[in-house]
């Protein structure tokens, strides 16, 4: 079970968006608490939405052994979402990523942009909440520990890694800026360049690997 969740926390995770803006964040006046409150912001939302969709869950009996084809309908249902999200991402033109890419002008700047045009705290917080809204392959982490029926500590302990998995885009490079600044900021500058070129198709990736895992699993669980 842990090691299921632990893989759509990852897919979950691939978030060049969230990677730009800390370097954003940390490249601000006050690095340090600007890319903190960035953190926070995106833990209190994954921490949340996680507890929120458990007992969600649990709640309407997926967990029940009678609830065998809802549970992998919805499973089924997740995977044709981010297969959809997929799709439309690579029909879609492509825009600026984040700040600062220069590819083409958008008519008007998004909410992520209009956080990070002046980085502070309380800017940071909320760019961190909007960023990690729950994905279709968070979800499906959840619904992996939410269904797999296990007592308050193992339930406990798997929701903890997934939201350490999921967060860990942000979190890792700000341990690592506390640790190394200066070595930090040259690598996140250099994985930028790459990540406004090959970002997208990341996310894509990440989307369709997650989209098909789950269309196959519910398709074969409501098979049987």
């Amino acid at each position: 079970m842990l090691a299921e969740a632990a893989g759509f926390a990852v897919l979950a995770a691939v978030s060049p968006t969230a990677l730009l803006v800390m370097a954003v964040f940390l490249g601000s006046a006050k690095p340090r608490e600007t890319a903190l409150a960035y953190v926070l912001g995106a833990a209190i939302m994954t921490v949340t939405m996680a507890i929120v969709l458990l007992f969600v869950l649990r709640a309407t009996g997926l967990n029940q052994p009678r609830q065998h084809d809802p549970r992998y309908g919805l499973r089924l249902g997740l995977g044709v979402i981010a297969l959809a999200v997929g799709v439309y991402m690579s029909r879609r033109k492509r825009s600026s990523p984040a700040p600062g890419d220069r590819d083409g002008e958008p008519k008007r700047p998004g909410i992520i942009a209009r956080l990070t045009a002046s980085p502070s705290p309380r800017t940071a917080f909320v760019a961190g909440l909007l960023l990690f809204a729950p994905s279709a392959t968070f979800i499906a982490a959840v619904q992996v520990i939410a269904t797999a029926n296990e007592g308050v500590p193992i339930t406990t302990a798997a929701v903890l890694v997934v939201v350490l998995v999921t967060v860990a885009i942000v979190w890792l490079p700000l341990l690592t800026y506390l640790a190394a600044p200066e070595a930090t900021t040259s690598v996140l500058r250099a994985a930028n360049e790459w990540l406004r070129l090959h970002g997208r198709l990341l996310v894509i990736g990440a989307l369709w690997i997650g989209g098909v895992v789950l269309v196959v699993d519910g398709a074969l669980g409501l098979a049987h």
